[in-house]
């Protein structure tokens, strides 16, 4: 069975057999994504994580595929309804959409109308009628009269036959095939406003009367209109041309013009109807939603990397304030390694007296500390006490910033921030998470449901099971890029560490805390419950800074620490001194060490890797200030010039933290004065730009931005034709099962 599905995945994702083998043969093993992309190269001719991560995918969906398959054929053996015929179908059957069609007619269903006509005894009749060659079709219904049936005239004869017919159309799969091409290439969807919801559902008026083709309409129109459906503010429904569906429909099951073929014809208007046009619609909306959800993760997953990968502040003092007019500002103070060493409340927006204390205790503590940074929580009056803060003396070397406080609150109430703070206050706990996501946000970010973050696009409204899949995908993937201090990290990072999980991350903190600080990987040898393939897996992602073995602070494996053992072997020296000396380095031939298992792609890592021991793929932190000045909504007007940080990127825009507590959007079209295809790849989370605004609703909360030199449009304005017509190659939507064109591996 492995065989079939190498062949098939590898025509569909352009890679060849063999790479695909070895990586299924690796994850079925229990290896994981990173663990194979890092440290298995020459088994998967270097296969990157998304590669090995689409094999992992669409390996799961064809198991899925088949165990579906089996059970199909399971019921049906047991029922005794299959026949050789009936078994090659199921067989032969690509997609879940096929393989359902073939077992329709015999699934077990609800009573229908042509399941009582036929207990009525009329499925004879509707089979005479469906052959459409009865002489005297009437004379024939009238057989069927029944008064102990209730079949009272001859027109609930013909009726009855009807439905029975009707639901056979509906269930055929040539029909159904004919009618998902029709609905996919020519449907539309259409939105009306619900009456009296007009006011309440202001924020969905786009769509109060609205329509789009299924073919061009971009996910996240799809989500938002299926949200405004979802909150009752309008109805939604996908229509095709019923003239052209019934004229498909009849050409494949209506001959001639006899009485017998026009009952036909009814049948067929009556079944698309009644029957194929619903089930047709339920189709196309499950299958825009499941392209529109994924589209909407892959969205939310590239922020959410962006974001975790952000540049770190690194090991400094820090003093972070959760700030709050009414209940003062929480002030915790955190020491280089991120524990806190003291906490307090000030009252900065308080009365005069207050701000006299405010200003002693932020004073006195910035020298007891010696604070170099203080993170200020984006949320209520953070630009207020922003400005309180800078206007009060300190040294110029101490740095004041913004910091996102998404999620804090949901983290500082959270299990996690319990166990981890017990006796502290909910408030304090956020401050904390605050300035630890300044000095490392991946290791704080982690302790976050994703969702909470505030990166995404819909991600309440998408396959839930699906977001944590690819939201926990690129939290490992990172983590793991990034490497984990085995002595410092949180039970949460250690959780995403390859091969690890919750509960083997337990072991080590435990083992760490009842027996010290570990002085090597071989360590992990003794902490319970991690066998050797846990720590195979996660040996080489976790760090030692200050080891008894240099190479435990590095990516090196612990299964290549011959090879490097040997190359300072050959040159005569130790391994730190390969490590500490580029001139060495350049003396180390790695043709020489190849071997049956460590080619070159593992021999340059290692030569990288001794370079630059446990680098950090993140940039370097830079130092951000938002304009002063303006702190809220109301101090904008149109032409205003701002430095902002992107905090979100969606399909239709960015999103812009400008310092006023409400994010601007930059539409897709105000990104730049050149046609700009996908925001992803001109912007990224985090990254600092200028924005000029165009327009402020206060009304609405809404912000537009502009990036372009020229500004020539409006919040809201509708895109031109010749945007449209770019962006419907982007969203071309094609019908369940259809085989796209693959990219090059």
């Amino acid at each position: 069975m492995i065989d079939q599905y190498v062949d098939k995945i590898s025509g569909e994702l352009n890679i060849v057999p063999k790479k695909i083998q070895a990586t299924i043969e690796l994850l079925d093993g229990g290896s994981t994504v990173p663990f194979i992309a890092r440290y298995r190269k020459e088994v998967t001719g270097s296969l990157d994580e998304t590669a090995i991560t689409n094999i992992r995918d669409r390996l799961h969906q064809l198991r899925e595929l088949d165990k579906r398959r089996a059970a199909i054929l399971a019921s049906l053996e047991e029922r005794g309804k299959l026949t050789d015929e009936l078994k090659e179908k199921i067989l032969a059957a690509e997609t879940l959409a096929v393989l359902e069609d073939v077992y329709l007619p015999y699934r077990p269903k609800r009573r229908t109308r042509a399941t009582v006509a036929k207990e009525k005894g009329l499925e004879p009749l509707a089979e005479l009628i469906f052959k459409q060659d009865l002489k005297d079709m009437e004379q024939e219904a009238a057989k069927y009269i029944n008064e102990e049936l209730k079949v009272a005239s001859v027109d609930e004869a013909l009726a009855g036959a009807r439905d029975i017919i009707a639901e056979w159309i509906s269930e055929d799969g040539d029909a159904r095939g004919k009618m998902r091409e029709l609905y996919f290439e020519k449907g539309e969807f259409r939105a009306k406003v619900i009456k009296k919801r007009e006011a309440e559902g202001a924020n969905y008026k786009d769509y109060f009367d609205w329509q789009e083709s299924v073919k061009t309409c971009p996910s996240h129109r799809v989500l938002a209109v299926r949200r405004a459906e979802k909150e009752q503010f309008v109805t939604l429904r996908v229509v095709v041309p019923e003239d052209e569906a019934s004229q498909i429909l009849e050409s494949m099951f209506v001959k001639g013009n006899s009485p017998a073929s026009e009952q036909v014809r009814l049948a067929v208007q009556d079944g698309f109807k009644r029957l194929l046009s619903l089930s047709m619609e339920t189709e196309v909306r499950m299958a825009t939603k499941e392209v529109a959800d994924k589209d909407a993760i892959l969205v939310f997953a590239d922020n959410l990397r962006q974001l975790l990968m952000a540049p770190p502040l690194g090991y400094r003092n820090v003093m972070a304030v959760d700030p709050a007019y009414r209940t003062g500002c929480k002030i915790a103070c955190l020491n280089h390694e991120g524990k806190m060493v003291h906490k307090e409340t000030i009252f900065p927006l308080g009365s005069d007296l207050q701000k006299e204390e405010a200003v002693r205790v932020v004073r006195d503590l910035c020298d007891i500390h010696h604070i170099e940074f203080i993170a200020i929580g984006n949320g209520t009056a953070s630009r207020e006490t922003e400005e309180f803060i800078r206007n009060i003396g300190l040294s110029k070397d101490i740095h004041i910033l913004i910091v996102s406080e998404a999620g804090a609150s949901i983290y500082s109430a959270s299990e996690v921030a319990r166990e981890e703070f017990p006796d502290l206050d909910v408030t304090i706990r956020g401050a904390i998470s605050i300035g630890r996501r300044l000095m490392d946000p991946l290791a704080e970010l982690v302790k976050i449901d994703p969702k909470s973050i505030g990166v995404g696009q819909y991600q309440h409204d998408v396959d839930q099971a699906l977001l944590k899949q690819g939201l926990d995908d690129v939290v490992i993937s990172c983590v793991n890029q990034v490497g984990v201090e085995l002595n410092s990290a949180s039970k949460q990072l250690l959780t995403y560490v390859s091969g690890l999980g919750p509960v083997r991350a337990q072991a080590i903190v435990e083992y760490r805390e009842q027996n010290g600080l570990f002085r090597s990987r071989e360590q992990l040898y003794e902490v319970p419950r991690l066998g050797p393939k846990a720590i195979e897996q996660a040996a080489g992602f976790l760090r030692i800074r200050d080891g008894l073995n240099p190479l435990d602070a590095s990516a090196v494996h612990p299964e290549s620490y011959p090879v490097v053992d040997a190359m300072a072997r050959d040159l005569g020296v130790r391994v730190q001194e390969l490590i500490r000396t580029e001139e060495l380095r350049k003396r180390i031939q790695l043709s020489k060490y190849v071997t049956d298992t460590v080619g070159m792609p593992t021999l340059e890592d290692i030569y990288e890797e001794l370079a630059k021991p446990g680098r950090d793929p993140r940039q370097q932190f830079e130092v951000f200030r938002f304009k002063e000045g303006v702190q809220k909504p109301e101090d904008l007007t149109p032409g205003m010039k701002l430095p902002g940080m992107v905090t979100n990127i969606t399909n239709f825009g960015v999103f812009v933290d400008i310092g006023v507590h409400l994010d601007g959007l930059v539409h897709v079209s105000q990104l730049s004065d050149k046609f700009i295809k996908d925001p992803r790849d001109f912007v990224k989370v985090h990254q600092t730009v200028e924005v000029t605004v165009m327009q402020v609703d206060l009304e609405r909360k809404r912000i537009a931005l502009t990036m372009k030199n020229n500004p020539d449009g409006f919040f809201g304005q509708p895109k031109k034709k010749s945007e449209k017509a770019k962006d419907k190659v982007k969203d071309k939507l094609s019908p369940p099962g259809a085989k796209a064109k693959p990219k090059a591996a």
